[in-house]
């Protein structure tokens, strides 16, 4: 055992460093420029401007090229080819600091009847391209269409590139497409650039403040829903302590009394949450399956709370906003924290008298990254069915599979075994009945069906404003950045999420009824229902999508973003629910 958490432990910080090393010099510029040194411009993708992820190579146009440039392909990083990116030299010849008149890049001498139908459809749904320079995007449209006369389509033909530099360092690229043609059979198209220019003043760390909204992000409406969900918190935290310590208190005179009692019989009409005593800590139904989703969401909370508070640390140096780093940084935590997966659902499991813990720890590292990977070989099918860069490469596919076998897997494997041997003896302040109570019959109000139901509508009503800017910023092209916001809602929905737990909790246990341990999860997972109906509003009202392969991404993505939300919230409600149910049973109740 000590050899194998050995190996493991240095397969770890193997693979910690090569997160650092992929941060910090994976990148083949140095982002300084010599005087009249090349400076390349990268074409990525081309796709309808209102369906993310409908993207294609792009010269799947049939844009022509210069016949003198060879064209090579960048490597892409992990997150970058997960995200789809496909860059290419351009064939632009661009030198630091040197300008250039209108130039010609190519020419296409008779525009065939195809290839006038690709670009007039193109420009009919709003096709635009992104292009990126030292690491900086750029973005345009194919072209437009007459104000006179809708069916009547044209392409720019002359793109100017304006750089914006400081020294020896490229600070901003601009650009300006001119020159509209109409797009006709048998036309000749010749395509033109030109480059200018000019100082700045603006430091290099600075430079990507531009593409960060903060008019939107930082709206006084942002500032307002922080706000009204702190004031929230305060006022449900407060309530709950005011509700629960007074009636807790009232319990417990009630029960001294009742046990002070000179017969030294309780009381035969007593109720309430002392009745189930003796069942309370019975072991929850499907206990394999419960513990796997309660380790998982513990992992998931620590992955959120991880990922977002290194993008905090890295924001001045925009390291988070490089294409596919986030994702990296994501995938690179969530094998991390895998320890802290094995280690809550192997213990949990122990302590309630599991037995298989090998089934148990397998199925906590595979159960949310199962739900992933079946969606995303679903959505990759589709993706490829249309020729969409959207597709996963099956190399890819290879290395995140190798990451979970070498990586997750025996982390999970070693959080599991220090779980066991740690803390994996039951420590229940009461004894468990061998014969369970039979539950009475309750008002329907009093089903756990309608604490699940209910349950997550004060966990959404302190998020759902935040839903908007993330849903806006995934989807229309936005840059989120504001993650301090991200982490104070956090840490709202976490206290939110417990105190709704607690309060669901201590009125099904007053109903005699200890089936408390499931119900606890779902009326905190419910929030991801919430989550995802408002998603479904978001898609018909916010957003302009449309076609089978935008659709299927929205909601493949969206369903996977709300699992992992639910896991999350339902363990973060039961883990503040377990604790408040061992503080009060282990008051003088043995």
């Amino acid at each position: 055992e000590t050899g194998v958490r050995g190996f493991s432990m240095k397969l770890l910080l193997f693979f910690l460093l090569l997160i650092f090393l992929y941060g910090t010099f994976c990148d083949e510029y140095t982002h300084r420029y010599k005087p009249k040194e090349d400076v390349i411009i990268w074409v990525n993708k081309v796709g309808p401007y209102y369906n993310p992820q409908e993207t294609y190579m792009y010269h799947a146009l049939p844009f022509c090229r210069n016949k003198e440039t060879k064209i090579q392909s960048r490597m892409e990083g992990l997150g970058e080819a997960l995200q789809g990116y496909e860059l290419r030299q351009s064939g632009y010849k661009i030198q630091f600091g040197v300008e250039l008149p209108a130039t010609s890049l190519c020419k296409i001498d008779r525009l065939s009847e195809d290839d006038a139908d690709l670009f007039d459809e193109a420009v009919k749904s709003q096709y635009w391209y992104e292009m990126f320079c030292d690491d900086l995007p750029i973005w345009g449209m194919v072209g437009d269409v007459s104000e006179k006369d809708p069916n009547m389509a044209y392409i720019y033909t002359h793109k100017k590139f304006v750089f914006g530099f400081n020294g020896d360092r490229i600070i901003e690229v601009k650009l300006v497409q001119e020159n509209l043609k109409p797009i006709v059979a048998g036309v000749s198209l010749e395509f033109l650039y030109s480059v200018e220019w000019h100082p700045s003043e603006l430091e290099y760390e600075h430079r990507f403040d531009k593409y960060l909204d903060d008019t939107f992000f930082e709206h006084q409406i942002h500032w307002f829903s922080i706000f009204n969900s702190f004031m929230m918190v305060v006022f449900l935290v407060g309530l709950v302590a005011m509700i629960l310590m007074r009636t807790l208190k009232k319990d417990f005179a009630r029960f001294d009394r009742d046990d002070d009692d000179e017969t030294g019989l309780e009381v035969g009409d007593e109720s309430g949450w002392k009745q189930v005593k003796g069942d309370v800590f019975r072991r929850p139904s499907y206990l394999l399956v419960f513990s796997s989703l309660y380790g998982s969401g513990i992992q998931l909370a620590s992955l959120v709370f991880l990922v977002v508070s290194i993008s905090i640390s890295f924001y001045h140096s925009h390291f988070i906003y490089k294409r596919g780093s986030l994702v990296t940084a994501f995938i690179g935590c969530y094998a991390v924290t895998s320890f802290v997966a094995g280690y809550v659902s192997g213990s949990f499991y122990l302590q309630n008298g599991g037995k298989e813990w090998i089934k148990n720890m397998f199925l906590t590292s595979a159960l949310f990254p199962g739900v992933c990977f079946t969606l995303a070989f679903f959505l990759d099918f589709i993706a490829m069915s249309y020729g969409s860069l959207a597709s996963i490469p099956l190399g890819t596919m290879f290395v995140v599979l190798s990451l979970w076998v070498f990586f997750t897997l025996p982390l999970t494997a070693i959080g599991a075994i220090v779980g066991r041997n740690w803390n994996g003896q039951s420590q229940f302040p009461c004894r468990i009945n061998p014969v369970p109570r039979p539950i009475p019959e309750k008002k329907w109000f009093q089903e756990p069906m309608v604490h699940v139901v209910l349950g997550g509508v004060l966990p959404f009503g302190s998020i759902f404003i935040e839903m908007y800017f993330v849903f806006t910023a995934f989807w229309q092209y936005k840059y989120y950045y504001v993650f301090g916001f991200l982490l104070l809602v956090f840490l709202i929905l976490a206290i939110v999420s417990v105190c709704v737990t607690i309060v669901s909790t201590y009125f099904l246990l007053n109903s005699e009824d200890y089936r408390w341990h499931w119900v606890s999860f779902l009326t905190s997972a419910s929030t991801s229902v919430y989550v995802f109906t408002y998603a479904i509003y978001y898609f018909m009202v916010k957003t302009r999508m449309s076609g089978f392969l935008q659709t299927c991404f929205y909601f493949g993505y969206t369903i996977m973003f709300c699992v992992g939300l639910g896991i999350m919230c339902g363990s973060i409600g039961y883990l503040g629910t377990l604790i408040f149910v061992r503080r009060i049973f282990s008051n003088k109740l043995d």
